[in-house]
């Protein structure tokens, strides 16, 4: 039988190869090369969930396990004190850099810990950070959380990655939590995303009444004398303002004596499209221009009846083509076929 055990400052290692095994304190462990291995594991980590998600990841991770190494010890050990004071020497044993309690109160609930060459600043070392890890100081407030039976949080006073001698956490009393901080970046995230989303609206919204503007309601020149604009679809406010707006400020560059409106393709007549088509006809008018409609169905007429609506001063055709034949015998033409 190979069996191997080691006792490293009251740390016990125990190797059993023939069931495969490599057990810490009691436990299975694993080992891994930091600077490659786990660096790798790391760096996977933060590849896929980003690096915000995976400092929250780490951290979480670290406090989930420090209150996993508290409850263990306070089971097996009982008393704070004793543990606190195996801690540094299981840590130094178990290759996770040196570890010193500088001040601890219970009564408080406050503690300051330092800890130098840690598997964690190694790795950021090789991954050429200069921010302090969040796993080990999540870790620890995690153990303090555990053997005060409070919540505590951290604070990162000194930094080794950042050039000091050692990397010192500051403990105490805080409503500060990694499930907290999970939903705050999660909120976080969901205001991002509903901010690129509204501005990604707006953009798709202005480009569409972009394209709205230019497609809706054309300005057709049939001759020189006369144009047709075809309504289309319902006319609300932006609508018809801008169909208004446009066709007054181009009518005068073609000076036309008649505009034929094409009420073929309307939908949903009210009485704004009414009050809309008896202020565009008194516009047109005031610029010289005498406005007609065609595509007055029994059913349109009968609403701009009902309405009260007078078009006596707008002649009215069930066709275009009638309309364009009675502008054009206003005006003393008419269309002949070639000799």
């Amino acid at each position: 039988m190979e069996n191997y055990k080691l006792d490293v400052h009251g740390s016990l290692f125990d190797w059993d190869l023939d069931k495969g095994t490599f057990t810490f304190e009691n436990d299975e462990v694993v080992l891994f090369w930091v600077n490659t291995a786990f660096k790798t594991l790391l760096d996977s980590i933060e590849e896929i969930s980003g690096e915000k998600a995976a400092k929250l990841v780490l951290e979480t991770a670290g406090y989930r396990t420090g209150k996993i190494v508290s409850r263990f010890y306070l089971d097996s050990i009982g008393d704070v004190d004793t543990v606190l004071e195996k801690l540094p020497i299981t840590y130094l044993t178990a290759g996770w850099g040196i570890t010193e309690i500088q001040s601890f109160s219970q009564k408080e609930k406050r503690a300051v810990v330092r800890v130098k060459n840690s598997w964690e600043y190694k790795i950021n070392v090789a991954q050429h950070k200069t921010e302090e890890g969040t796993f080990l100081p999540g870790h620890w407030a995690g153990v303090l959380s555990g053997l005060l039976n409070a919540q505590v949080w951290y604070k990162v006073s000194k930094s080794q990655i950042a050039g000091d001698s050692y990397t010192e956490y500051e403990f105490f009393p805080s409503h500060v939590t990694p499930t907290l901080n999970v939903h705050t970046m999660i909120q976080e995230e969901e205001q991002r995303a509903k901010r690129e989303l509204e501005q990604t609206i707006s953009e798709r919204t202005k480009m569409l009444s972009d394209i709205i503007k230019d497609i809706s309601s054309p300005i057709i020149p049939v001759m020189d004398s006369i144009l047709v604009i075809p309504l289309i679809g319902k006319y609300e406010e932006f609508r018809a303002e801008e169909l208004l707006n446009r066709t007054l400020l181009n009518l005068p560059n073609y000076r036309a004596s008649y505009l034929v409106l094409d009420l073929t393709g309307i939908k949903g007549v009210d009485e704004y499209t009414l009050d809309f088509l008896r202020k565009f006809v008194q516009a047109a008018s005031l610029l010289g221009t005498n406005c007609l409609f065609v595509g007055i169905t029994p059913e349109l007429s009968l609403r701009i009846t009902q309405s009260g609506y007078e078009i006596q001063e707008s002649p009215c055709f069930s066709t275009l083509q009638q309309g364009i034949t009675y502008a054009l015998d206003q005006q003393g033409l008419q269309i002949t076929e070639k000799p």
